[in-house]
């Protein structure tokens, strides 16, 4: 891959993006005109890494990482130009699985080395990104107040999507089908999503020795630590003969080892709830355990 680089970011929802175009054109920013840009997201065990397809402009494989935190974060990246993206897709979603898609039109102005981006993003809506040099801090703050930048967006568009509960319960539901439950009949699935995207899915499996079974929720945290994960950033729970089937006691404790207490569990597409809502006074011996310490997200 190409050499790593870094740069400053920041992203925000655009209220009026006509307004924030005349107010980067006032500025002299240069108009480089817009951008078709798919952006193809696949499981990765560190940071992210994506496919670019875009008109005009070369097509990239794009590996990166940076903080999950709402204002200016630094972003590590590799870019690979390739001339092979359709089957280059194709070979990352065999053997990686896709995340997501990402399609938007991009607006790109350039203002004293920070790039501009007026970003309309199906199913999201409209944002403004800057992306700057690392030692770039006074000249996104000064576009930022020109722009009249509002709140800045954590996570990713790639995030946002995932959000949306459908793509997670399909995978708990999948999860369920391979239960194996041959003395209560009763199958189980859940699927945990990790902040950079990635998601986890397990079944209950019952043993002739009732002890030694373990439940759905047990078996899908055991794959995020396994593949070298520690956060869970949304949950989800299905089961055969229930429309909503809610943790355990035991497994409640289990995901709250892993999630905050605002992190989303979906019961079954009927139910919305979250992880504090389950488990009010969750038991935390000591300080809360210590994140991965190469854990990365977010995108452009």
């Amino acid at each position: 891959m190409t050499e790593l680089r870094r740069n400053l970011e920041i992203k925000a929802r655009d209220a009026d993006p006509r307004r924030s175009l005349e107010a980067a054109l006032a500025l002299g920013a240069d108009d480089q005109g817009e951008l078709t840009q798919r952006d193809a997201y696949f499981a990765a065990a560190n940071g992210r890494l994506k496919l670019r397809r875009q008109t005009p402009g070369d097509d990239e494989l794009i590996q990166y990482g940076r903080p999950d935190e709402a204002g200016p974060r630094v972003s590590e990246f590799r870019v690979v130009p390739t001339a092979e993206a359709e089957a280059l897709e194709q070979a990352l979603d065999a053997a990686l699985g896709t995340l997501v898609v990402v399609e938007k039109r991009r607006r790109l102005l350039l203002w004293e080395g920070v790039r501009i981006h007026l970003d309309d993003v199906d199913g999201l809506g409209a944002f403004v990104e800057l992306e700057a040099p690392e030692d770039g801090a006074d000249k996104v703050d000064r576009l930022s107040e020109a722009l009249q930048i509002g709140e800045p967006i954590a996570g990713s568009y790639s995030d946002l999507l995932l959000d949306s509960p459908g793509r997670l319960l399909q995978a708990a539901e999948a999860a369920m089908r391979n239960a194996y439950a041959p003395h209560s009949r009763f199958k189980v699935g859940a699927a945990l999503r990790t902040p950079a995207g990635a998601i986890f899915a397990g079944a209950n499996v019952e043993n002739a020795s009732y002890p030694q079974g373990q439940c759905a929720e047990t078996s899908a945290i055991g794959a995020l630590i396994a593949a070298g994960d520690r956060d869970i950033a949304a949950v989800a729970v299905v089961a055969e003969q229930l429309d909503v089937c809610p943790p355990c006691g035991g497994c409640r404790q289990r995901l709250a080892e892993f999630a905050k207490s605002d992190t989303p569990v979906y019961l079954g597409g009927h139910e919305t709830t979250t992880v504090g809502e389950l488990l009010p006074l969750a038991f935390e011996l000591g300080p809360k355990r210590p994140a991965r310490p190469d854990a990365q997200g977010a995108d452009s």
